[in-house]
């Protein structure tokens, strides 16, 4: 099975030169995904929390278009404008991945795209 793109309704479009995810052979690797809400093509109003719902809801669709599930995700990045939302960002993530969690990175960064308060990132492997 060669490279595939995926796409989804559910999750906002591409604002660049890439695709929302793609699939090579059993792997999934999903664009970093920003608060978009893919209904409206705008950012999300609110705080850190709606924000992080979001991010994980899109990429969840994105995973579930290749045909996988969240529990299938080996892999997450997490990138946030304030590591001072790390705790709530952490308590939300969980509800997401309850058992068998992926493995993970952290980083805070200078700046995101639409001025985003955190800014995901997936890879997923089916068997």
């Amino acid at each position: 099975m060669g490279k595939k793109i995926i796409s989804t309704e559910k999750a906002p479009s591409a604002i660049g030169p890439y695709s929302q995810g793609v699939r090579a052979g059993q792997w999934i690797y999903v664009s970093g995904q920003i608060p978009i809400d893919p209904a409206t093509g705008e950012m999300v109003k609110g705080d850190i929390v709606e924000e992080t719902h979001r991010v994980l809801k899109n990429a969840k669709a994105i995973i579930e278009a290749s045909g996988a599930s969240m529990s299938d995700v080996v892999k997450v990045t997490i990138y946030m404008a304030d590591l001072n939302d790390f705790s709530v960002i952490n308590k939300i993530y969980g509800q997401y991945f309850t058992s068998n969690p992926p493995a993970r990175s952290c980083v805070e960064v200078s700046g995101l795209p639409k001025g985003a308060g955190l800014e995901m990132e997936m890879v997923a492997y089916l068997e």
